[in-house]
């Protein structure tokens, strides 16, 4: 028993080192969480009426109509949005304007608890009701880090680092598993696709001219030599692959994972537009960070002004122990009939004896019996109820669903409107060519005008730009409606009426409207090819692509004339 006894000690004092080391960290996460959230909410404000709104795409108004007729009494459970309040465009508005002024709370320290809850419901609200415009990765990843988020922050309305509740460690370890999962499923499924670009490591070959919106400095990478290219692949496989579990190792591992991520986020961040997503992982990242860690890289003046204001166990600026010192978890109070109070006894009274009961801290080290204990059964069953689910989620990616039994197929299937248990993984398949629609409007049927959009490739002497962290939802639509069939589509379909009605809102997520006053007759949808031109052809012409007409995408359509 010995032994058994030991090894619990062990991760006890784990647990206790890592809840002492993580003030820091927790404070920067947080507020760039709050960044992460205040861009997400303009982005979207800036498009919503041209997206969801009355005159939109999609409108959130016909969508929950018919949602209502299908699904009737339980619409509010697989349809989860405050729009069954009120459908109308003042009530988007209302919504953006309310997750831009909970952000700034957040950034502030102002009720952050509170602040995240509401935040995380704006934003399910709003996704529910984008559909296909908000179903990214980096919005799922928003949903499901700002939940966790919800458990990790402090609980005061006004609280000051040095006299913040300490990170809960449960949460804290979810948020890594939340890390392993999307940086190992990234990987993981670009091999079980058994796709040969990724398995040869020629995927990078294509990858950056057919991402959806690469930026010029893809442009440059794209003209790297091929064994250039396979080695950056290889790499991206070790990052993704082996790194992760770096996750589970000690301090040490866990800053060269945190390392590597980051690297590998700025990568991606030049070469192509990817949302908030870079930002967002950076963000996860850094709870692979303790307090030591970040001071260490602060100058030394800052770092003394920030070491005044973390509480005691890190202010004093000791290292972070690792679990091979049992003796230093607080001791508990003394007595079996005290065995599960958990309440760690100030640190002048001594150490832990060899004898006394062994703590398991769950939220921030209170008794069972108290309502502190009562949250450590709280954070106990979510950690129970999230690696249930995530672990359901992995199994379901990595292997056929289908081979799921029933009740774990119902379990995922009854979680899902919620996004915040989800699995992940970008490019499985690599797409090799980059089809993209050109949308023409005429009057005559003979002279065809085409629509420039603000940010995709149309015009070939446009310059690849850089917009993230904004994400265009339009735009990115439009490359994944290449790739298919306009008929599958419907949000297509809307979207050209919308132009042969001459839509204010909608042609506002345009770049020009060629048709100011009146709309056009007829509207269509051309599909070219398009690739990176070479360095020669691009000082010669200017030229950032070169296209090939390959046939309509969707024939002429017009408006009935009564």
């Amino acid at each position: 028993m010995q032994p058994l006894v030991n090894g619990f000690r062990q991760l006890a004092s784990t647990v206790q080192s890592e809840r002492s080391a993580l003030y820091l960290s927790r404070w920067i996460f947080l507020r760039v969480l709050g960044v992460i959230y205040l861009i997400a909410f303009i982005s979207l404000w800036t498009q919503i009426d041209g997206l969801i709104g009355h005159n939109g795409i999609l409108p959130v108004a016909d969508y929950l109509k018919a949602v209502s007729e299908r699904l009737g009494p339980e619409r509010c459970w697989w349809v989860p949005t405050f729009c069954w309040f009120n459908a109308s465009d003042g009530f988007l508005h209302l919504q953006c304007a309310a997750g831009v002024a909970l952000s700034l709370l957040l950034i502030a320290g102002v009720a952050p608890v509170l602040d995240l809850l509401f935040l995380w419901a704006i934003y399910l609200s709003l996704s529910t009701v984008c559909r296909d415009f908000l179903s990214f990765q980096w919005d799922i990843l928003l949903l499901e880090s700002g939940f966790l988020a919800i458990f990790l922050a402090p609980r005061q309305w006004l609280p000051k680092l040095s006299r913040e509740t300490m990170p809960s460690v449960t949460v804290l370890w979810l948020c890594r598993w939340l890390l392993f999962r999307l940086m190992f499923m990234s990987g993981a499924v670009k091999l079980l696709s058994r796709d040969p670009a990724w398995w040869n490591l020629t995927a990078l070959a294509v990858h950056y001219e057919t991402q959806p919106l690469p930026t010029w400095i893809g442009w440059y990478a794209h003209q790297l030599p091929l064994w250039i290219q396979r080695t950056c692949c290889a790499l991206m496989f070790i990052t993704e692959l082996a790194a992760p579990f770096l996750i589970f190792c000690g301090r040490r591992a866990r800053q060269i994972a945190c390392g590597a991520f980051v690297l590998f986020m700025l990568l991606i961040s030049l070469t192509g537009n990817y949302c908030f997503f870079n930002l967002l992982t950076v963000a996860v990242c850094l709870l692979l960070l303790d307090d030591a860690f970040l001071l260490r890289l602060l100058p030394s003046s800052a770092a003394a002004f920030v070491n005044r204001r973390l509480p005691p166990p890190v202010a004093s600026g000791s290292q972070p122990k690792e679990a091979s010192r049992p003796e230093e978890v607080p001791r508990p109070v003394q007595g079996r009939s005290q065995t599960m109070n958990l309440t760690p006894a100030p640190p002048e009274e001594g150490r832990r004896p060899a004898d006394a009961p062994v703590e398991f801290p769950l939220w921030d080290g209170s008794g069972v019996g108290s309502r502190k204990g009562l949250r450590a059964i709280g954070v106990a069953a979510l950690a129970a109820i999230v690696l249930a689910l995530s672990g359901l989620e992995t199994v379901a990616r990595l292997f056929r669903v289908e081979n799921l039994p029933r009740p774990a197929l119902q379990l995922l299937g009854l979680a899902s409107p919620l996004r915040t248990v989800n699995s992940y993984g970008l490019f499985a398949v690599m797409t090799t060519t980059r089809p993209e629609i050109i949308v023409e409007g005429s009057n005559d049927g003979v002279t065809w005008l085409p629509y420039e959009f603000k940010w995709k490739p149309g015009e070939v002497k446009r310059r690849p730009a850089f917009v993230a962290p904004h994400q265009p939802r339009l735009d990115w639509q439009m490359w994944f409606a290449a790739l298919g069939d306009y008929r599958r589509e419907p949000w297509f379909m809307n979207f050209l009426v919308r132009l042969l009605q001459g839509s204010p809102e909608v042609l506002a997520l345009l770049q020009t409207n060629p048709f100011p006053d009146p709309p056009p007759r007829s509207v269509r949808a051309v599909l070219y090819e398009y690739r990176f031109t070479d360095v020669a052809t691009r000082r010669a012409s200017g030229e950032w692509w070169r296209r090939e007409r390959k046939g309509l995408y969707c024939p002429e359509i017009s408006l009935r004339q009564n």
